[in-house]
């Protein structure tokens, strides 16, 4: 799985990092998106596919 984030879109609702923190973060300066890994292994493919789900400015790309 190859993981990518649009910083400039995002809204900082940090629900990405709720729900995948090994894969997301959340820049304390900013308030946006810190992308951890951007090939994470499968056991975490589950959480980064919620996490695209639930991310409400639709910032989140994973591909498989």
């Amino acid at each position: 799985m190859k993981v990518s984030v649009d910083r400039d879109l995002c809204i900082g609702s940090g629900m990405c990092a709720m729900t995948a923190p090994a894969v997301f973060d959340q820049d304390p300066e900013e308030a946006v998106v810190v992308l951890r890994d951007e090939n994470p292994p499968p056991v975490l493919h589950d959480a980064v596919r919620e996490a695209v789900q639930r991310c409400p400015a639709a910032v989140i790309r994973a591909d498989d």
